[in-house]
């Protein structure tokens, strides 16, 4: 069985598809079927390694979606991107019988933001789909994640839970080949934590043995860091993710792929010594 980086090596994209009506940055643009399918496939065509659907916001602030209604949301579009691409599907679920109809529509990886606390039967679905999964780190829960986060040590704290989830999933037989992790930035932390987590990208991947995924696209915080929280926060995203990928990160889970395949472009050839592709 191949490993999960070498069928996605990095640094790649995680194109999102938000088919919600109420996500922080696009709710609403593609909570359509057709307008998903037809935005999955763009995201695929700008450069994306992977495409991760989701029918749940967890912005902060959201409210929970009920098992019919997210269901009803994900499944047709994940079938429908799969019908028009061979590109691998990522299904963004924190419940198990949604995480299995996606499968069955084409999906091969899930991308639980709770680290399959939410619904441990999530990961029975995975092991026996055989399938990939990727788990998060989030203080709380998405309706009130950032009152007030708090830790002593936010690398630590947050790898250390990492790698508790890692060895829970390994205990419970999933290939640990077929693991990747998030440190779930803007998941219950402040801006200072966000930066040191960006900058520790590398130290998580270490302290947990798994390949890195980084979510940034156009979170608050860069507005904060930008000392403008209405300015659009492309430029900044960019930013943001490249220095994660200077710093080992795998994979990056963006909106707008296309900017961001461009300085993966420039950026890859400088990480490599200089070798520019022919």
């Amino acid at each position: 069985m191949d490993a999960l980086v070498a069928r996605l090596p990095g640094p790649a994209l995680m194109g999102i598809v938000n088919v919600t009506p109420d996500s922080f940055s696009d709710g609403g643009r593609f909570a359509e079927r057709d307008a998903a399918i037809t935005h999955g496939l763009e995201l695929v065509a700008q450069g994306a390694a992977i495409v991760d659907v989701g029918g749940e916001s967890t912005r902060p602030g959201a409210e929970a979606v009920s098992e019919a209604d997210e269901l009803q949301r994900v499944v047709d579009v994940v079938a429908g991107i799969r019908a028009g691409s061979t590109t691998p599907i990522s299904i963004d679920t924190m419940k198990s019988a949604v995480a299995e109809a996606a499968i069955g529509a084409g999906a091969t990886m899930v991308n639980d933001v709770t680290a399959c606390t939410f619904d441990p039967r999530i990961i029975d679905v995975v092991r026996d789909a055989e399938v990939d999964i990727c788990v998060m780190h989030m203080q709380g829960e998405p309706r009130t994640m950032q009152d007030a986060p708090t830790y002593d040590d936010v690398v630590r704290e947050v790898g250390d839970y990492l790698w508790s989830r890692v060895e829970a999933l390994v205990a419970a037989g999933i290939d640990p080949r077929r693991i990747a992790v998030d440190p779930g930035i803007g998941f219950g932390k402040t801006v200072e934590h966000n930066v040191a987590l960006l900058a520790a990208t590398r130290e998580l991947g270490e302290a947990t043995g798994c390949p890195v995924l980084i979510g940034v696209s156009r979170k608050r915080f860069l507005g904060a860091l930008l000392g403008d929280p209405e300015r659009d926060r492309t430029v900044a995203t960019v930013a943001a993710g490249m220095a994660a990928v200077e710093r080992g990160a795998w994979m990056l889970r963006v909106h707008d792929v296309a900017p961001h395949a461009e300085a993966l472009a420039v950026l890859r050839p400088v990480l490599g010594s200089g070798t520019v592709p022919a």
